[in-house]
């Protein structure tokens, strides 16, 4: 390159590498390089039911996941202890993982992101430091935000990969004082900005999409003016990975929502949605069992050497490329056309066609063609044509559009932090936090005249008072004039250390041994069944509905989506649900109609904010609450179990505390509620106005030592308002267990079969998905609830502004979704959704409201014509690129969403259950409620399947 220039090394002022090497290791399972982890818990009783690589493929799990333990520490939300971390219990367990010979340790505190003074991550790493000389110590809150489990399962990653990516990045150097190059080394990160060498060396996680995110970039760099304005697969073929991802028609990759997951990992980082698959110019060809296999094996950067066209002994994609192609000359092609067989070529072109082909109908969101863009120095062996391609492009430069890419990259840093609001306002905050955002981004490079903060986020937590999550991203472009200043990568690590993992095979490609290709067998062995959702029936006996796996993955996606916005997501539960059936429990369901009379029907679930859901996981608090309430109330133990809600996570509670390994009841099919709701008197018994109080007794348990009993009180309201108020002093997460109520009640007041809704909305989304009709996925959903007569889809669009703010516990605030198509193209006349609308929510959404002036935003207060939907109607918004629910925290700026209406069921629809649940309930008196459409009972599972299983 310098020749050709004719460029002097000392004008280069840096380089950037977009590099695969970290995740390729991953998605290949490559042991060589990936080391085995212990895991430090700092959560006192929590989370025990969600243990580290929970939601892992089996084989990953089996052979990185070395040692765990749950051990004292975590912090409340407000900065309060959990508890305090205990030395002598740190001690022993490094004990132990000295013995097993782990060189990685990773350390998670709950609400460890937010720990700015107890420091017990920091202390926790100091003592195992001390007792374990050497060895790497991942700090969880250096590596992703809050989000307990995604950013433990970051974290795992991280620290398995730690000593190869030192190694690697060290091996950088050398070709630079080769080159006579003084300039500092940064490495693209996932969201397309650098980061140095230094923090690559200690967070290559960091780094594990900036291939595709570069080569997108660099691709529509590449494709310009040409194919602006239309949506594009980019096809990435590497030498050992193929990554795909889709371009937006605006130029800029589609993006995960609020999870991203990498080779079966869920993780809580931003970037790009990207698949990739195990097909590169250096994949390994081999048969086995008479089938021609490609990859994921690869020779890498060593198929030079090692391909038959260079000379080599291994069989790879490129060989049978070159043999099977007249026009393709790579090497020597004598030493490969004529010696490899035609049929085999033939084969090898065909597995490499279904390969791609694949791959690209999973990332496609509707099944009419598009562009497909192959880029990447491998895209040599891709074919010219592809079912599901409207046509293949292969641009000149393709082959280095992951560095052109990398060029472009910027500078960035984000600040994501808890802070009270006593002693100053949110904007106050939010401009502090703004500045040192700026700041941060001038320190990793950037000039200061570029910078500017491009992504800001205030979330009030519900049920704790003055405290509100902050979440700020400033960028800029890098300070060329101050290049001097990172040269060095500053990594004082012994690079060379025979941590477990760190060296590659001598012969410098993956070559599994008989252990590997076990756990390959393995993974195959659990991976997802393709199961025929159309052939698929549920098991049911004797009008006993036996909940499997696949109805649990469909019953969780479905309760989110009847959360309406609230309830918290269901995901941290189902996992627990899933252990209870992996663990031979069983879990049943019931229909109302079948109860008994006299019958005892108990209630019980979670309690408080999502946010603290999802970092302080559950312990034992629910089962607590069911055993300290019976202890103390004398009217009979609970014969069946209901669920509070089943919108979000208490969608599946009832189905937990039910289960046989717990309190071994069946759960009914249905709930008080139908849907979510942010308080316990917007429930039907409150409704029905039967009893002078129907939450009492009722007992609270925080999993840490304390419970609330209540025998009685004047009302629910009053019951509603001693909750909120312990729960703003037990860590805003507590377990509640309701007194039961009859059999005969309970068929006059719960929603019914709302259980068999989440079912047939979940195989809804599931089905949309494998015929990858996601586009339409929101009218499969209307179908499954009863048709267009009740419920419709009532907007598409991006969400262009969030607003939040807390009252009384609750977070109160609006979204604002302008019109547009799923690409991405802003007020799309195509799809008939145009201008905009504004979502208010309380916890859960209440309105669809149609904005008639951009300017001002308002709405006319006094003609209903501008509601488009109201409570106790269902409004939930969902991701228009997967078909899940999107709660109200995860709302922000960029996501393209469907808004889909349900009409209430008639157990609403009474005077005062609109008084109680409709707009009034939320404050918005100036505004009627007027149906959606009518209301049309879910069918019963149990009535569909009996006996048919």
């Amino acid at each position: 390159m310098f020749d050709s220039a004719h460029i002097n090394p000392d004008h280069v002022a840096s380089v950037t590498i977009g590099t695969t090497h970290f995740v390729n290791a991953v998605v290949t399972r490559d042991r060589t390089r990936l080391s085995q982890v212990a895991v430090l818990r700092l959560s006192g009783p929590f989370s025990k039911h969600a243990p580290p690589c929970v939601d892992w493929p089996p084989d990953m799990r089996k052979f990185i996941l070395g040692h765990y333990a749950l051990v004292n520490g975590g912090l409340e939300v407000d900065g309060n202890l959990i508890s305090d971390i205990n030395e002598e219990e740190i001690k022993e367990q490094c004990k132990i993982i000295r013995e097993k010979r782990i060189r990685s340790v990773v350390v998670n505190g709950v609400f460890s992101p937010i720990d700015t003074i107890e420091k017990q991550e920091e202390r926790a790493a100091e003592i195992i430091r001390t007792e374990i000389p050497g060895v790497d110590v991942v700090l969880s809150k250096e590596v992703a935000n809050l989000g307990f489990l995604e950013r433990e399962n970051a974290s795992i990653l991280n620290a398995s990969i730690l000593a190869f990516a030192r190694k690697t990045i060290k091996s950088f150097q050398e070709p630079m004082k080769k080159l006579g190059l003084k300039c500092p080394v940064f490495i693209t990160q996932n969201d397309g900005t650098i980061l140095s060498g230094d923090a690559a060396s200690r967070l290559p996680i960091r780094t594990f999409s900036s291939g595709p995110t570069n080569s997108m970039r660099g691709a529509a760099f590449l494709v310009g003016k040409q194919e602006k304005g239309q949506a594009m697969m980019v096809v990435d073929v590497g030498g050992t990975t193929t990554d795909v991802g889709l371009l937006l028609a605006n130029g800029f990759p589609r993006q995960q929502a609020a999870y991203s997951e990498l080779s079966g990992v869920r993780m809580n980082f931003s970037y790009p949605d990207v698949k990739s698959i195990g097909l590169g110019g250096g994949s390994l060809v081999k048969r086995i069992n008479g089938k021609l296999i490609v990859g994921p094996e690869s020779v890498g950067y060593k198929l030079s050497e090692k391909a038959l066209v260079f000379g080599g002994d291994v069989k790879t994609a490129t060989d049978y490329t070159v043999a099977g192609s007249k026009d393709v000359e790579i090497g020597e092609p004598s030493l490969v056309r004529g010696k490899l067989e035609e049929n085999e070529c033939e084969e090898f072109k065909l597995e490499v066609k279904r390969m791609l082909e694949r791959v690209i109908d999973t990332m496609k969101t509707s099944p009419e063609d598009l562009p497909v863009l192959l880029v990447g120095g491998g895209a040599v062996i891709a074919p010219d044509e592809l079912v599901g391609a409207s046509r293949v492009i292969k641009p000149e430069w393709s082959g280095v559009a992951n560095a052109i890419g990398a060029a472009m990259a910027r500078v960035s840093a984000v600040i994501d932090t808890v802070k009270s609001t006593e002693k100053r306002t949110p904007k106050e905050l939010l401009a502090l936090i703004s500045e040192d955002a700026r700041q941060k981004t001038i320190e990793a490079g950037a000039s200061q005249e570029s910078v500017a903060v491009v992504e800001m986020e205030t979330l009030p937590l519900q049920y704790i008072a003055n405290t509100t999550r902050f979440i700020v991203r400033a960028a800029g472009d890098f300070d060329f004039a101050r290049s001097s200043d990172f040269v060095a990568l500053h990594i004082d690590r012994n690079l060379d250390s025979d941590a477990a993992g760190a060296e590659a095979t001598q012969d410098g490609f993956t070559n599994p041994s008989s252990d590997q290709e076990s756990l390959q067998s393995e993974a195959m062995s659990h991976a997802p069944q393709d199961i025929d959702i159309v052939a698929y029936k549920p098991k049911v006996l004797d009008r006993t509905w036996y909940v499997s796996e696949t109805d649990l993955d469909w019953i969780t996606i479905g309760c989110y989506i009847l959360g309406t916005g609230g309830g918290g997501s269901p995901y941290s539960s189902m996992l627990r649900m899933r252990g209870i059936l992996r663990a031979g429990g069983l879990i049943r369901v019931i229909n109302p109609c079948d109860l008994k009379d006299d019958d005892l029907v108990g209630c019980g679930g979670g309690a408080g904010s999502p946010t603290v859901g999802i970092e302080k996981l559950q312990g034992d608090e629910m089962m607590e609450a069911q055993e300290e309430l019976y202890k103390l109330f004398k009217g009979g133990r609970a014969t069946a179990m209901i669920a509070l809600e089943i919108g979000g996570g208490n969608g599946l509670q009832g189905l937990i505390l039910g289960a046989s390994t717990n309190m071994n009841l069946p759960t009914v099919d249905g709930d008080w509620m139908g849907r979510a709701y942010p308080t316990k008197w917007q429930t039907t018994p409150v409704v029905f106005n039967e009893r002078s109080i129907i939450f009492c007794p009722i007992a609270m348990a925080d999993g840490n030592g304390n419970v609330v009993y209540i025998p009685k009180a004047r009302s629910d309201l009053t019951v509603e308002r001693v909750l909120r108020a312990g729960l703003a002093q037990l860590g805003s997460h507590v377990g509640c267990a309701e007194g039961p109520v009859t059999g005969a009640e309970t068929k006059r007041w719960a929603v019914e079969h709302t259980i068999s809704l989440s079912w047939r909305i979940g195989r809804a989304v599931a089905q949309a998905r494998k015929e990858n009709r996601i586009d339409t996925v929101a009218e499969s959903i209307i179908n499954e609830v009863g048709g267009q007569e009740t419920g419709r889809v009532l907007f598409k669009g991006k969400i262009v502004g969030v607003e939040r703010t807390l009252r009384m516990g609750h977070v109160y605030g609006e979204v604002i979704i302008e019109g547009a198509d799923i690409n991405g193209a802003l007020n799309s006349r195509t799809v008939g959704f145009t201008g905009r609308v504004k979502v208010p929510f309380k916890n859960e959404n209440i309105a669809v409201l149609r904005v008639r002036s951009e300017d001002s935003g308002a709405i006319d207060e006094e003609r209903n014509e501008d509601v488009i939907a109201i409570v106790p109607d269902l409004i939930s918004i969902i991701d228009a690129q997967n078909g899940e629910a999107i709660g109200t925290p995860e709302y922000r700026y960029g996501l393209l969403v469907i808004v889909i209406g349900i009409t209430a069921s008639e157990r609403w629809t009474s005077p005062r259950g609109i008084e109680i649940g409709g707009p009034k309930g939320f404050g918005l008196d100036h505004l009627k409620y007027k149906a959606l459409g009518k209301f049309v009972k879910p069918v019963s599972v149990i009535d569909e399947y009996d006996g048919s299983a």
